[in-house]
């Protein structure tokens, strides 16, 4: 079980020339490694600096407190900035800094993971590194099926790692033993894929390491004793290496691990042909409708499918704890294995040609087998065939059996899920799911038993026993939810509705059940017994949303009568406290009330989160953690949920943060950063609904708006931008005039307050939030005084297919997706506004093109504007070099052209602002929607919740 409740914070071969303004001595002259590749600027270079100045200059870092000065003055950076002031503030070759009081909050040290033990008596903390270097970006990566594949280590690119883990028991009184480093393992080893044994014995893990030339070595699986903390290689030979493309290692009982190696017959990868053989030839002669979203990295060509099969085949290797090696079953791209709970079979997935140009590999043919323990084959479950016609519209799914799962709480029942409307979420039919069990084994002339029906799609189960399992189902286009409660071992016992409710409507969130762990490795619901009292309960852990803010909560709650009563609730005043896991599941049966053990989190605006066990039946809290505040410099920041109303009556929230020791009577109004994300609904009611806490910390992510809390900026995070459609309306129908109106009661409500300088107010937002920018510059320039888009899509007809919450087709609603792009509004943003993109952004509908497009459309009508490409960044910023100069960059905007604004700047928008006045707004929304459920390889992580 692994806790994420955490604040974030060169291969000399493959590095790309500089641009000539900026490149340092050539590289063939010089016997040093090229510098990181500077983000790219497109913007008139300054001429004024001799090249062999700057070029001199580039090459200097300097952590004088001068770098990264956003002041207007040293604005222009690359542009007009003087020789001194690019000298002082760049980071390599082209990379900034922002101010010294951002930049210490980002590089603070990140604080550790946590995960617990099978049987809840120890903790490990994995130790986390800060920002990596832009030479871990830069080295190559192959973009095959959806998937990005690092060669040199036969594993996904970009992973993240651990340094290091520290085991710590649990003592009696609930706080933590001193720490148990593990030991033996390489300098510099860059730890994943951590998982438990079963019986909480055993840690494995892969470990990798830097070689010579700045590359990343293979992947080898190592284990380590959890009493001694020896940490050990498991494999003596030196050629056995884990492929980590899709799944890589499973323990099968608690001595034995099953583990996807590389190919030991496998020579050098197939080379691409500097001729080809032939054309590239799709065909649909079969007339078939086959629509899909802007996926990206697809495969291109019969050189590309060769290259997947080389990074993705795998050889499944059966190894134990004394060393002993086993080959099983033949080559293949193995992408989930899954042992039976009594260890007896592995259910065992693969893809297989032939693949798609078309789909991600979520998408190609898939296997699914049954073997037992020891290797060897049983029979097939299924072979599904390419699946490129799933349609656009959500709750839409793959044809055949899906879902294919052990049952929790049986030693080897299959359940399965196959759809009645071929996966067509358009097509009406009742049932629309059924779910289907049987045996790994089935006797002679079994049939699959159907356990239940669905006129909704399914959403999963939660096993508990044969009397009792819950059973999830719902639909997008409503909303709307049920659950189930089923008796899968009496068939004489009819299903019965638990819940239905509306996803939207969080205030009657009646919570989740709480899961135990069995020995085998799996969660059950867990069953409850007070004293005196046959009765059975469950715990249902919720968020508990109310119009004051989220006060989770934990109930005891009958199943059979539906009664509940509440056993413990978050403090409302100070604190935000929630359940995040069972303490007291080790032992077999039911858990007493009086022996209850539950590991909490808990906050405050102004303190960072910890753990903390609470024992029935006193509720004693004892805390385990005392982690650091992460930056303390702002723990006497100011926070505030606020709430006011749209001019249609739908009610708003947002949360309002001012820098510490704010005083309006000697400050005044604020320079004022808005940053929002929209969402869509059905109905005003839930639009409404409050969503978090008010006392909940403050995280601030690397690139997150609230780093200018240290510049003395009031910023509004998160202000909801309801985009709603009631009953038959679809709502981007009327998105623009919902957007308009939902910035406009946020602008009045903070300008009301007076915590923002009215002509001080900007706007920014990433992915959707980014779209959403544009468009309110367009459409309501009155309001801002600039934008900061990040990695935005601005032209919808690029993703005809539909985007985010959008399930129609541009050919289905053209007057929509037009009038949604701010592309084609470009003409009317006048205000200043910076686009910031990854180069290599993956993510579907965002490609890097619509920051190129757009920043040329708005340049082509004399826009104030700026695009900022980052080398080697997908949809996210990972690099420390990107990142800081991210935040630089967006410094730089908000000094020059918020801060500095006046009510008479940005006059040449004085004419979009009588527009707007007149009724202008009323012209007829985490990351853009990525890759659909049906498209993706789900690989179960066994050491988390």
């Amino acid at each position: 079980m692994r806790l994420h409740k955490v604040y974030y914070r060169l291969s000399l071969f493959h590095l790309p020339k500089q641009p000539l303004l900026l490149s340092s001595s050539p590289h063939f002259l010089s016997l040093m490694p090229p510098p990181p590749r500077p983000p790219l600027q497109l913007i008139k270079p300054f001429s004024s600096v001799p090249p062999a100045a700057v070029r001199t200059r580039a090459m200097r870092f300097s952590s004088n407190a001068a770098e990264g000065d956003g002041g207007s003055n040293g604005g222009a950076a690359l542009t007009s900035s003087t020789a001194a002031d690019y000298e002082d503030s760049s980071l390599g070759n082209g990379y900034r800094l922002p101010p010294p009081e951002i930049r210490d909050i980002v590089d603070a040290p990140p604080l550790p993971t946590l995960s617990l033990s099978p049987h809840r008596d120890k903790v490990l903390f994995f130790k986390r590194r800060s920002l990596p270097p832009l030479e871990d970006l830069a080295r190559p990566e192959e973009k095959l099926a959806g998937v990005r594949i690092d060669g040199k280590c036969n594993a996904r690119s970009r992973m993240s790692y651990y340094t290091g883990i520290g085991i710590h028991q649990i003592m009696d009184d609930g706080t933590l033993g001193p720490e148990k480093e593990i030991y033996g393992l390489p300098s510099g080893a860059k730890i994943n894929f951590v998982t438990w044994s079963n019986d909480g014995s055993h840690l494995a893990f892969s470990v990798r390491t830097d070689e010579a030339d700045g590359s990343s070595s293979k992947l080898r699986l190592w284990v380590a004793d959890i009493k001694s903390g020896k940490a050990r290689l498991l494999f003596e030979e030196p050629d056995v290496f884990v492929n980590a493309v899709f799944d890589n290692f499973v323990w099968l009982n608690n001595s034995t691990l099953l583990v996807c190696t590389i190919p030991l017959s496998r020579g050098d990868p197939p080379k691409k042909p500097l001729v080809p053989s032939g054309p590239k030839i799709q065909s649909n002669e079969q007339k078939d409708i086959i629509q899909s979203r802007t996926y990206q990295d697809l495969l291109k060509d019969e050189y590309d499918e060769n290259l997947f099969d080389y990074y993705a085949t795998s050889q499944l290797v059966l190894v134990s704890l004394d060393g002993s090696v086993k080959p099983v079953g033949p080559l293949a791209i193995y992408t989930s294995l899954d042992p039976s709970p009594d260890e007896n079979y592995i259910m065992i997935s693969s893809i297989h040609r032939p693949y798609s140009f078309n789909v991600p590999c979520g998408r190609f043919p898939k296997k699914v087998d049954l073997w037992t323990a020891d290797g060897r084959f049983l029979r097939e479950i299924c072979d599904l065939p390419l699946a490129e016609n799933i349609p656009i519209t959500h709750s839409s799914v793959r044809r055949g059996k899906r879902s294919i799962q052990w049952r929790a709480d049986k030693p080897s029942t299959i359940v399965w899920v196959e759809t009645q409307d071929g996966g067509d979420a358009k097509v009406e039919v009742s049932p629309r799911d059924i779910v289907y069990t049987e045996l790994a084994e089935p006797l002679e002339n079994d049939q699959p038993m159907v356990l239940h029906k669905l006129d909704l799609r399914y959403g999963g189960i939660s096993w508990c026993d044969d009397s009792l399992a819950l059973v999830y189902e719902s639909w997008y286009k409503t909303r709307k939810v049920r659950v189930w409660v089923i008796s899968p071992g009496c068939e004489d016992e009819s299903p019965r509705i638990l819940f239905d409710r509306s996803s939207e409507d969080v205030y009657s969130d009646p919570g989740s059940p709480m899961l135990r762990r069995t020995p085998s490795g799996t969660y059950v619901i867990a069953k409850v017994k007070k004293e005196d009292d046959e009765a059975t309960y469950l715990l249902l852990n919720g968020g508990g949303a109310t119009p004051q803010g989220n006060i989770p909560f934990l109930d005891l709650f009958d199943i059979n009568t539906g009664t509940k009563e509440r056993i413990w609730e978050s403090d409302k005043e100070k604190y935000f406290e929630s359940v995040v896991a069972l303490m007291s599941d080790e032992d077999k049966g039911d858990i007493h009330l009086n022996r209850l053990k539950v590991l909490t989190s808990k906050e405050s605006k102004t303190e960072n989160t910890q753990y903390y066990v609470v024992s029935w039946p006193e509720k004693k809290a004892c805390q385990i953690t005392n982690f650091p505040h992460p930056y303390p410099q702002l723990s006497s920041l100011k926070k505030e949920m606020i709430r006011y109303q749209r001019k249609d009556g739908v009610q708003l929230t947002a949360t309002l943060y001012l820098p510490p020791d704010y005083d309006p009577a000697t400050e005044g109004p604020l320079p004022c950063l808005m940053w929002s994300y929209p969402g869509e609904f059905k109905s005003k009611e839930a639009a409404g609904q409050v969503r978090g806490s008010p006392n909940e910390f403050a995280g601030i992510g690397s690139t997150s708006p609230l780093l200018w809390l240290a510049r003395r900026f009031a910023i509004l995070s998160g202000p909801t931008i309801p985009i709603i459609g009631e009953g038959d309306e679809e709502a981007n129908d009327r998105y623009v005039e919902q957007l308009v109106a939902s910035a406009e009661a946020a602008v009045e409500e903070v300008v009301r307050r007076g915590v923002a300088h009215p002509d001080k107010i900007a706007i920014g937002g990433h992915s959707y939030g980014a779209f959403m920018t544009a468009n309110l510059l367009a459409h309501a320039p009155h309001l801002f005084c600039c934008g900061i888009a990040r990695s935005g899509a601005y032209n919808r007809t690029l993703t005809p297919f539909g985007f985010q919450s959008e399930d129609r087709t541009l050919w289905d609603a053209v007057g929509t997706y037009i009038e949604m792009s701010p592309f084609i509004s470009a003409n009317k943003i006048k205000k200043p506004i910076l686009l910031i993109h990854g180069e290599e952004d993956n993510n579907p509908g965002t490609l890097t093109m619509q920051s190129d497009r757009f920043f040329n459309a708005l340049k082509g009508h004399g826009a104030l504007c700026r695009l900022v490409i980052l080398p080697f960044e997908s949809h996210g910023y990972a690099a420390r070099e990107s990142v800081m100069h991210t935040l630089w960059e967006t410094d730089r905007w908000l000094q020059k052209y918020c801060l500095a604004n006046s009510s008479d700047a940005n006059k040449d928008s004085n004419t979009l602002e009588e527009d707007a006045s007149k009724g202008t707004s009323n012209v007829v929304g985490v990351a853009e929607q990525s890759d659909d459920e049906a498209d993706k390889i789900h690989i179960t992580s066994r050491s988390s919740l």
